[in-house]
């Protein structure tokens, strides 16, 4: 069986949407989502079956599989889609990033088991997700409404028509026997949705509106995806679209071919200069005031020379005792008038009575 047909069906089901894009649907309706009602009721009928048939599968795939086994089947498709990523890179033209992702593709067949065990990525080679809507992007085709695809989810036209042209080169479109194919592409689906089982906890819990919220986040990661990592500040459809000449006011009859002259705004008159304020003179410097002379030093007084000491007067040479003569008898205290004895220390020397005692000392005369 050949994609042929369903190329075929999904470049009319891309018209369709795009005839259906013309509609209007309010003037509160957001500009990238002119089909907002359409695309919310086939929004509800994803959601009816994904909590009915696709979330259940996905989650006892998730939950009984071993984990080595959905990391193979992840790595077949991851291979899969370097493939056509290579095509688009090339499209897009990025020789670098086409030749990577070819011998990621060589590497992971041949080295990886058909792709079941990542080499590359290990080995050094980035892994890059590009394909035919993200090419339709960098040649500068806009994105167009956005659109929810029944079992696809959210999408644009340009998105659409890209992934129908990604289909095509996709090497699991080719397999034979269709019951093999369509197997891999039911493993695919149930996979996949494996993988995004905690995004969809987390979005339920929060409380927004699901829709919208969707919507914009696919619209903003595809132009992300789209520059690389470097969006314009301004919307995408802003970028792409031609510019459109500012409106003018119509012209009076008769003079459709002539250029209505505006006429020219008076100068303002140029505001006097304010006269500049004299400078004040500067304050004369104040003279310095003459150093003090220094105090001249006292000069040291001299020392006093040292009193020479005086010689010491010689003793008396004491007589030599008469050793005849007898001891002399100590001398007896003294007696005050009243009768007292005077201290020895206060007595005075009795002189003696006899003449000659006074000439020789200690000679008594009988």
């Amino acid at each position: 069986m050949s994609a042929a047909p369903s190329f075929r069906k999904g470049l009319a089901a891309v018209a369709g949407a795009a005839v259906l894009a013309g509609c209007a649907t309010g003037p509160t309706a957001n500009p990238k989502d002119p089909l907002e009602p359409f695309n919310r009721e086939v929004s509800k009928i994803n959601e009816d079956f994904d909590k009915g048939v696709l979330r259940p599968v996905a989650q006892v795939y998730a939950d009984y599989m071993p984990t080595p086994v959905q990391r193979a089947v992840e790595n077949f498709f991851s291979n899969v889609s370097d493939v056509y990523s290579a095509a688009n890179n090339l499209l897009q033209g990025k020789p670098t990033r086409a030749a990577e992702d070819t011998m990621r593709v060589a590497m992971n067949t041949v080295l990886g088991i058909g792709g079941l065990i990542d080499i590359a990525t290990p080995a050094g080679l980035p892994k890059y997700k590009e394909d035919f809507g993200q090419t339709l992007g960098v040649w500068g085709v806009p994105p167009g409404p956005y659109l929810v695809l029944p079992l696809f989810g959210p999408s644009t036209v340009r998105d659409t028509g890209g992934m129908l042209v990604d289909r095509s080169f996709d090497p699991s479109a080719y397999f034979y026997p269709v019951s093999l194919r369509n197997s891999l592409t039911g493993v695919r689906i149930v996979a996949g949705r494996a993988q995004l089982l905690g995004a969809s906890n987390l979005l339920e819990q929060a409380a927004l509106d699901k829709y919208s919220f969707l919507r914009d986040s696919y619209l903003q990661r595809r132009q992300y995806l789209v520059y690389d990592g470097n969006p314009p500040d301004g919307d995408e459809d802003a970028d792409s679209a031609p510019e459109t000449p500012a409106a003018r006011p119509e012209a009076p009859a008769g003079t459709e071919g002539e250029k209505p002259t505006t006429p020219a705004t008076p100068a303002t008159p140029a505001t006097p200069a304010t006269p500049a304020t004299p400078a004040t003179p500067a304050t004369p410097a104040t003279p310095a005031t003459p150093a003090t002379p220094a105090t001249p030093a006292t000069p040291a007084t001299p020392a006093t020379p040292a009193t020479p000491a005086q010689p010491a007067a010689p003793a008396p040479a004491t007589p030599p005792a008469d050793a005849s003569a007898p001891a002399a008898t100590p001398a007896q205290p003294a007696q005050t008038p009243s009768g007292d004895l005077q201290p020895e220390s206060q007595s005075l020397p009795i002189p003696p009575m006899d003449p000659m005692q006074r000439i020789v000392p200690g000679v008594r005369i009988r």
